[in-house]
Order: C-alpha cells, then structure tokens, then sequence
C-alpha cells in the first residue's frame, strides 16, 4: 500500500480519477489473504470469532503504519497543502458567491492550517471502515463456505 501510494504521487497517477481506489483494493486483498492463511492452520478452530480477530488485528496494524505514513507524508510534503488549497480557493470563489475575498482567503488559510490533521482523520476513518467491512466479509464468506452442507 506504502509503495503504491508513493508510485501515485511521484508518478502524478493521482490525477487520474479512480486509481488511487487501487490502494483500497491491495488492502482488501491482504486482509483477505491473511483470513485465508489463518483458517488453513491447524490450530484454527473453526470460529468466526477467531477469524474475525485475526482480521481485526490485521487491520488495526494496517491502518496504525497508514496513519503513520500520511502523517509524515504530509508534514514534509507541504506543497500538498498548497496545491489543495488552490483548489479549494477556486471552489469557493466559483461555488460560494456570498462569500466576501477576505472571507475566502480566511478559509483557504483555514484549510492549509488543517490540511495534514483532516488527511490523518481521513486515512484513519477510512482503514478502519473499510478494514472492518472487508474483514467482516472476508469471514463470513469463508465461514460459509467451511460450513456449507452442498459441498
């Protein structure tokens, strides 16, 4: 996940709509993988609880390495404030007419001011969902197919 979010913002894929859904999607395949490797081992129990918490603690250190990355990324990579900030400053002045020029520039300062702590909440509000759906899934469907009778 590290490697391809660097590849998207060195190589400037993140301009592309859509591609960086792709880092979810490696997400998605290690947790799963990780619920497959566990319930083949001898000593799983056949518990959904089991399979579960092996996600859990799949996800929870995934996301913990994330929070870490975008933190640090954001910090030393200010420019990204700047450029989001542009875009926030062309929103406002397109969408938001009411909006005095002074009363703009005191939210795009705003916005810089917050940038990396609203990309930190985001990063973790977002593994944590999505690893939690994933994994709950990602157990479910192998307990069901453990415990499928047609087979």
């Amino acid at each position: 996940m590290l490697l391809f979010s660097f590849a998207l913002y060195y190589l400037k894929w993140y301009r592309y709509n859509g591609l960086g859904y792709l880092v979810y999607v490696i997400y998605a395949a290690g947790i799963i993988w990780t619920l497959i490797e566990h319930s083949q081992m001898a000593q799983f129990t056949g518990k959904f609880q089991e399979l579960f918490a092996q996600g859990f603690r799949c996800f929870i250190i995934v996301t913990l390495i994330m929070v870490i990355y975008t933190a640090v990324f954001s910090l030393t990579h200010p420019q990204m404030a700047e450029e989001n900030a542009i875009h926030y400053r062309e929103y406002l002045i397109k969408e938001e007419k009411s909006k005095t020029p002074a009363e703009v520039e005191e939210a795009v300062a705003n916005f810089k001011k917050r940038f990396t702590t609203q990309q930190v909440s985001s990063s973790i509000f977002g593994t944590l969902i999505i690893g939690a759906i994933f994994t709950l899934a990602g157990a479910g469907f192998i307990m069901l197919r453990r415990n499928n009778p047609w087979t």
